[in-house]
């Protein structure tokens, strides 16, 4: 396959996993601001998910004071913003259009249907009239998509290239939203929590658990109350939960292995070392050693692993 070709196929997926997860980790703010709260704690949210992003400096040079509203419109709206969903979608349909005759029409009509709804719907302004209908839109067209191309393209490498993205992206996205929780909570819930704060923060977590579809599976596996470190421990090291940071990168070298990847190489040895910590890994040594410190390591070897597949198999930059 052709190096561009498989750059498009992966960047497309990746793109429309973006949009879902940025979807995903705004709507968990979203609720928890619900939540009685003081001004300063759901402020210190907002900042957390533009620090994450990498993208606070970008924010407050346009817009200033950080709030609820000028964030949301920053990562869904702003067209400026590489990061918003509205970006994402768009990049997903060019990139998909650069590789329109790898596609099935089924796929392409469906990304192509998404940005045109979705500039319908920011015309007629429905964000501002339901943002958690918005979200839940986007996270729809996101599943409408993956399972199309699962229904009716060939499992070739065009296949590979776009599963390949999707986990890659979404290992990235579930490390940064626990990220951006536990940090805020760690020194409390890891050390002196009363009783009332965690019957409190039960809310909290069962929003994170939700943001990513989790919390019917964590009722099925614990069979008990939430806790912050069955939260993680379901959301690291479950390798049968799909979106969890194990799941995501042995389906990663699963398909490195289908594209041909040199099973000797740098790229491989890196997923495969990035695998086996979390498949031996033990979710009361990672607390010990701090989960904030795990997550950014691991956010680091995602980046880096992105860096060697880019290098091996599409485009390079210049």
């Amino acid at each position: 396959m052709l190096s561009r070709t498989a750059d498009h196929l992966f960047w497309m997926s990746r793109y429309t996993e973006r949009a879902e997860n940025t979807a995903r980790l705004l709507n968990v703010h979203y609720e928890t601001s619900l939540l009685p709260q003081s001004a300063a704690v759901s402020e210190y949210g907002w900042v957390g998910i533009l620090s994450l992003s990498e993208l606070l400096p970008t924010y407050t040079a346009r817009y200033g004071e950080v709030t609820a509203q000028g964030v949301m419109n920053f990562m869904v709206l702003d067209e400026d913003n590489p990061a918003s969903i509205m970006t994402c979608l768009k990049a997903a349909r060019e990139n998909a259009r650069a590789v329109r005759g790898t596609l099935t029409t089924e796929v392409w009509e469906t990304l192509n249907q998404t940005w045109l709804e979705i500039v319908r719907m920011r015309r007629a302004g429905e964000f501002e009239r339901d943002a958690g209908e918005f979200f839940e839109w986007v996270k729809f067209r996101s599943h409408l998509s993956r399972g199309v191309t699962l229904g009716t393209m060939l499992q070739d490498e065009s296949f590979h290239f776009l599963r390949l993205g999707t986990f890659l992206e979404r290992a990235d996205n579930t490390a940064r939203l626990l990220d951006v929780k536990f940090h805020a909570v760690e020194s409390d819930f890891f050390g002196t929590a009363s009783e009332r704060d965690l019957e409190y923060d039960f809310y909290h977590w069962a929003a994170i658990l939700r943001s990513v579809s989790a919390f019917e599976v964590y009722r099925k596996v614990y069979r008990d109350v939430v806790e912050p470190e069955r939260v993680a421990e379901l959301l690291i090291l479950r390798h049968d939960m799909p979106r969890s940071l194990h799941h995501c990168i042995s389906e990663v070298v699963g398909n490195l292995r289908l594209v041909g990847a040199d099973p000797q190489g740098p790229t491989m040895r890196h997923a495969g070392r990035l695998r086996a910590d979390l498949r031996f890994g033990d979710i009361d040594e990672i607390l010990a050693t701090g989960l904030h410190a795990f997550l950014t390591q691991f956010l680091d070897r995602v980046n880096q692993l992105g860096a060697h597949v880019s290098k091996d198999f599409l485009v390079p930059e210049t």
